[in-house]
């Protein structure tokens, strides 16, 4: 009865074996908007591709995204080619990508300007970075193909503008899948030799295709780490790269490269004459002014009477030395007239002489205190005598000295008849002892005196 019931893992497998031999769904070619997207760490690609109906779930592994030219983002619309298939684990249906472009866009020109974007926030394009082009070089090195046209409107410009002028070829394969490197190459060697004084880097025109190994991260930011200037000759007066922004000076052409490397021979010679008759000029200007002031010091009165000028100036430094004398005199009288004040005040302020003086007051301060001690005492000593003399007259001993008694009824001092009865036992205090008695009468007296 339960074999005809099949498991959720056997249905899965059996609908995914089903669409992989589908041909329609081997080879799909699709278009939608991207969006959900996630680069996982691991380089694969998770998305999902929709229109404004329906969705599903897409991914494109590291082995197939890595030959991107540009970066996918949300919100972008792609022309897709993949394939259909279910993922096991989830019983889900999702499109496997196995290339990518955007829809509507060329995808090299989308990387350019991602690229140029990206480099441009860095500052890679900044002008602070750009190096100065030298004016005169002596020895120029050129990165691009030996073969090329390139290379030889470069030199037969410079040759041609300043023959004497060195120039070495840095060969290097400026298009295709190795350029990459070798431009690179090319570029770090010329700067470890450090023979060369400017750097000029570059190729002939073609596709943007065959201009791409300059659009390159890697090797812009070989230009841009490069310590010798670069000027970058790539392609044509309407071929940009990336290479351009970043390189200290762009030439439309390889041969306008050359005529920026270099000034021409003629228009330094011409400079060079300006220069000498310049200088000549000048130094006829100097000599002249120079004559004349020699002319205004011979006809001068101290050639003529050189004795006086020299007593006058003798007499003035004698009046210089005298105010000079006085002045230290002045000054040295100052000096020691605040010395002494100050000598002065050092002793009156000596921490000796203060502590001698903290130490008198403190006795006077010890002798006062003595004294409102001993007052304090006496009136003390005054007052517990008048205390005491008072205790003694109420003390009830004293008045039994003078012949009075005491009655007690169990300790209980008896102040009335009303505290005892017939029988009772009482004991009366005298001056020298007790007296134990027996109550045989009780008597009253009235408020006069008189017995009742």
């Amino acid at each position: 009865m339960n074999e005809k019931y099949l498991t959720v893992t056997a249905l899965t497998k059996y609908i995914k074996r089903k669409m992989e031999l589908d041909p329609h769904l081997r080879t799909v070619f699709l278009k939608g908007e991207i969006s959900n997207f996630n680069h996982h760490n691991r380089g694969h690609m998770y998305l999902t591709i929709k229109d404004d109906r329906s969705r599903i779930q897409a991914v494109m592994f590291q082995g197939n995204n890595r030959r991107l030219n540009f970066t996918p983002e949300n919100g972008m619309q792609v022309l897709i080619q993949g394939e259909i298939s279910v993922f096991e684990p989830y019983g889900q249906y999702q499109l496997y990508i196995k290339s990518m472009e955007p829809d509507g866009i060329g995808s090299l020109y989308l990387a350019f300007e991602q690229l140029k974007e990206k480099l441009s926030k860095k500052g890679y394009f900044n002008e602070k970075h750009k190096r100065n082009i030298p004016t005169y070089p002596n020895h120029i090195g050129i990165v691009t193909s030996p073969t090329g046209a390139a290379v030889r409107d470069i030199i037969t410009t410079i040759r041609r503008r300043n023959p004497n002028v060195k120039l070495t070829v840095i060969p290097a394969i400026v298009q295709g899948s190795e350029a990459i490197q070798s431009i690179i190459h090319a570029i770090e060697m010329a700067n470890k030799l450090q023979h060369y004084d400017v750097l000029i880097v570059g190729r002939g025109g073609g596709s943007i295709e065959d201009l791409w190994a300059f659009n390159e991260e890697a090797v812009v930011k070989a230009i841009f780490n490069s310590k010798i200037p670069i000027i970058s000759a790539i392609g044509h007066e309407t071929d940009i790269t990336i290479s351009d922004f970043v390189s200290d000076l762009r030439a439309s052409t390889p041969t306008g490269a050359g005529e920026l490397a270099v000034v021409k021979l003629d228009d330094i010679i011409t400079n060079n004459r300006m220069l000498r008759e310049r200088l000549a000029k000048a130094y006829k200007l100097q000599l002249t002014k120079k004559n004349e002031k020699l002319s205004r010091y011979r006809r001068a009165y101290a050639f003529y009477l050189p004795q006086q000028l020299i007593h006058k100036n003798e007499q003035h430094i004698d009046q210089i030395q005298d105010a000079l004398l006085k002045n230290m005199s002045s000054i040295q009288q100052h000096k020691n007239h605040k010395l002494s004040t100050l000598q002065t005040q050092l002793v009156m302020y000596h921490p000796q002489k203060k502590l001698d003086l903290v130490k008198e007051k403190i006795n006077e301060l010890k002798q006062k205190q003595m004294k409102s001690l001993n007052l304090i005492l006496q009136t003390k000593q005054n007052k517990l005598l008048t205390v005491m003399d008072k205790l003694t007259l109420l003390n009830p001993l004293n008045i039994i000295k003078r012949g009075y008694a005491l009655p007690y009824k169990e300790d209980n001092l008896i102040k009335t008849v009303a505290q005892v009865n017939v029988s009772d036992k009482i004991s009366i205090i005298i001056k020298d002892g007790n007296i134990d008695c027996e109550v045989k009468n009780i008597r009253r007296n009235d408020h006069y005196g008189k017995e009742r």
